[in-house]
């Protein structure tokens, strides 16, 4: 009988180590180590092989990829233009935010063109059934119950599916080893057998992980290095909206995003999503701005809104959502330094409207008009986009792909946009593309503060 092996794996990261420790060294957290006991799975005697064979870059042939279109416009886009035969998505999110709904309906999209095949470990037949019938669902795809890794595997390939659908990953456990299903063991082991299923039989392969608020059981972080794509379905499970966004992607772009809203026949594809991001009322209240943002390949108009206010503290509150702390901290220092504008004493509360996370720092000049914009009480003009850098020399540093974010402002009715004095260069005011739309360029923080409250 095999020695059985003991080691402590961290929850969250995944990092093993023969002894206990209270912090992991892997990603600093406290914790989260936890023992996993399990016996060596037994290996066949390893066969006398050659060495592999070793050929010049530029004579590997090259191959085209087959994809499967989905009809679902926004998760195509995400996955870089479909489904890659033969690799493996993982998809994570809350629990409830729509993971197996989209899945449910991406099955629904392709089993009239592939064999679609749908192995579900938390929901019985009776209760997926259920679910279909609620979205509406007519297409007839394969479906089954199954939690056992070995019967997963030998169903998979007595079906012979082109898409293989298991929900969750974390439910599906190998009976040979001696942990729980759900321990970092028990989902590193069955995400391997489940991606040599799918590049042996080449099978486009999509795995659904949870991610819980304590961080207990093992999430998608420690599998990502294992699959081809991550995607994670993210947004407030109380509201409407969801955001898909790729984090990896072997076959396509990680910037993009995909904007759906969850409404009682399933998840609805946004089309045009900066309405969706934008308040409705273009008569703009003080601390409210619209800048232009990049996701991958398109562009996003968003409004960003602040609220300055005296504090009963001795420390005043700073508060962000939707950008990242830091970068709020950095341009309240520059504002302070290089346009003498204090918010000592104040408390400052950001919000991105409609839950959009921006990384980019071409929102940097939006945010500092919006700070200033609820400090002084002035509001912007409702019909002006701001875009711009800040510079920690309060310079207003240039931005890429400046085109695509005009047509987007123009396309939705904006008069004024506000950017770089070096965007503004490069494009021709009064030309073809920039449509009616007035440029006002500005090379300092100073300058760009002067400018975005003159009501024109």
């Amino acid at each position: 009988m095999a020695k059985k092996i003991s080691l402590f794996c961290c929850n969250s990261c995944g990092y093993e180590t023969q002894k206990w420790l209270g912090r992991c060294p892997g990603c600093s957290e406290w914790n989260t180590l936890e023992e996993v006991n399990f016996a060596p799975a037994r290996r066949k005697a390893a066969k006398k092989i050659g060495t592999s064979a070793v050929v010049a870059l530029n004579e590997v042939q090259s191959a085209a990829e087959e994809r499967f279109i989905t009809s679902i416009g926004e998760f195509d886009r995400v996955l870089g233009g479909g489904m890659v035969s033969g690799s493996v998505v993982l998809l994570g999110g809350d629990p409830g935010i729509g993971k197996s709904t989209l899945l449910l309906q991406a099955a629904a999209c392709l089993a009239g063109k592939r064999k679609v095949f749908y192995a579900s470990g938390e929901e019985s037949l009776h209760q997926l059934k259920m679910r279909a019938g609620r979205l509406d669902i007519r297409e007839v795809f394969q479906v089954a119950a199954i939690t056992e890794l070995e019967v997963l595997l030998e169903t998979t390939r007595s079906v012979k599916p082109a898409v293989l659908i298991v929900d969750s990953v974390q439910s599906v456990y190998c009976s040979e080893i001696d942990s729980v299903p759900g321990s970092v063991s028990q989902v590193r082991e069955v995400t391997g057998e489940l991606v040599r299923l799918a590049k042996e039989q080449n099978i486009a392969v999509f795995l659904v992980g949870h991610v819980t608020k304590e961080g207990t059981m093992a999430g998608p972080r420690l599998l990502e290095h294992m699959v081809d794509c991550v995607l994670y379905l993210e947004g407030d499970r109380y509201h409407s909206f969801r955001i898909l966004r790729g984090v990896k992607n072997r076959y396509g772009s990680t910037n993009e995003i995909g904007v759906f809203v969850m409404e009682s026949e399933g998840l609805i594809e946004v089309a045009n999503p900066s309405h969706l991001f934008m308040t409705q009322n273009r008569k703009q209240a003080p601390g409210a701005v619209i800048t232009a943002s990049m996701e991958g390949t398109r562009p996003l108009l968003v409004e960003i809104q602040s609220l300055v206010a005296p504090t009963s503290y001795p420390t005043p509150r700073r508060t962000s959502t939707g950008i990242d702390l830091n970068r709020v901290a950095l341009v309240l220092a520059v504002l302070e330094k290089h346009a003498g504008i204090s918010f000592f004493g104040l408390d400052t509360f950001v919000n991105v409207v409609g839950g959009v996370r921006l990384f980019e720092p071409a929102a940097d000049l939006a945010l500092a008009l919006s700070l200033t914009s609820s400090l002084k009480g002035k509001s912007l003009n409702g019909d002006t986009v701001v875009v711009g850098e800040v510079g920690l020399t309060g310079e207003i540093r240039p931005v890429s792909r400046i085109r695509q974010r005009l047509n987007e402002a123009v396309k939705l009715g904006f008069k004024r946009l506000i950017l770089p004095e070096a965007n503004r260069v490069e494009l021709k005011t009064g030309s073809k593309e920039c449509r009616g739309l007035q440029l006002v360029g500005a090379e300092n923080i100073k300058e760009a503060i002067g400018v975005a409250f003159l009501k024109g």
